[in-house]
């Protein structure tokens, strides 16, 4: 900072202290009062310019060491080391540090979001690519080791693998999604019966292969949502039923009505869900006990289902019991809760 700038800056306090100086001067020099010399008037004007140049050049001196402290921290910043900043000397330079700190907060703010939002992203690719690569290695495997057999056997399997590899791409699609989700939702009444005959209609070949009993009931409800996010919900809760259900198993789907919400429950008879890993099991990324037992497990099903649940208003809730059965539970509010709930 030079003292040609610093001047200029400070050119409207010179303007006001040289007419201040000749107002003083004229008032002393025509007013018969004071009968002051004019070598009087031109000593007091000296003084007080040697007075006000002092004044400058020490405040020159205490800016030009604190910008070129600042100008020295400029070159090396980081968010980081906004703290470091050299001590204001003014009230003014105090507001600026208190400024550049909180858009500093601000954008280190911004900073750890990004970063975490591209944690999740890598570990959601990670994790994704290891899930889809398992139906397709089966497929493979299908294909090398089945020729013998009957052509209709070896299609049956197929499907059932591509169903898994569709239902791998749809929660990309879904994760890919999430962020865009004001955009591209109609809330609508939708019958629940439709839906989950047409999910159960796609996986018919698994409830097949495993011998799965699927049993419905009073499922002739209407509800207020979006078809196309509520199926999603419901055929990644279907696909953990199915996954986890033993051969010969029973898969409930059943609804409550209540004054103040709809409830649809499905509930198998699987493995279940250890105690230690329930209050978990909607984090994304998390297998738990079960999820290290199976290969094609991401961890990403429940918590898409659980987040879309509540962008649209409704809710989860999970019940379990280990090696006895797992029940879960879509809750939807009725109409006059509704709006306060997709409000949260």
């Amino acid at each position: 900072m030079s003292f040609i700038k610093y001047l200029s800056d400070k050119k409207y306090l010179i303007l006001f202290y040289c007419f201040l100086m000749v107002f003083i001067s004229l008032v002393i020099s025509l007013d018969d009062l004071f009968n002051v010399k004019i070598d009087n008037v031109i000593y007091l004007n000296m003084v007080s310019a040697v007075f006000f140049l002092c004044y400058l050049a020490i405040e020159y001196l205490l800016q030009k060491r604190y910008y070129t402290s600042l100008e020295e921290f400029s070159r090396d910043y980081t968010s980081e080391l906004i703290y470091l900043l050299p001590t204001p000397n003014t009230h003014e330079q105090y507001l600026y540090h208190q400024l550049l700190r909180k858009l500093a907060q601000e954008q280190h703010s911004q900073k750890e979001e990004l970063l975490s939002q591209k944690k999740e992203h890598l570990e959601f690719i990670t994790s994704w690519v290891h899930g889809v690569k398992t139906p397709i290695a089966v497929s493979r495997l299908i294909l090398e080791n089945h020729l013998g057999k009957k052509q209709a056997e070896v299609l049956d399997s197929l499907k059932e693998e591509m169903v898994k590899i569709e239902n791998f791409v749809e929660q990309a699609l879904y994760y890919s999604r999430i962020d865009a989700f004001a955009q591209d939702y109609l809330i609508k009444d939708v019958q629940l019966e439709r839906i989950i005959k047409e999910i159960i209609k796609k996986h018919a070949k698994t409830f097949i292969n495993k011998r799965i009993k699927i049993e419905l009931k009073k499922i002739n409800l209407t509800v207020t949502t979006d078809k196309k996010w509520l199926t999603f919900i419901i055929e990644q809760i279907i696909n953990n039923s199915l996954k986890y259900t033993q051969e010969n198993g029973h898969i409930l789907i059943d609804t409550i009505k209540e004054q103040r919400e709809t409830r649809l429950v499905i509930t198998d008879n699987g493995i279940g869900i250890k105690l230690a890993d329930l209050g978990r099991v909607f984090e994304k990324g998390f297998t738990g006990y079960n999820g290290r037992q199976e290969d094609s497990s991401t961890g990403l099903g429940l918590y898409l289902a659980k987040k879309l649940a509540r962008r649209l208003g409704h809710d989860l809730s999970i019940d379990s019991k280990y090696q006895e059965y797992t029940s879960i539970t879509i809750h939807f509010p009725n109409l006059p809760d509704y709006f306060q709930v997709t409000k949260m």
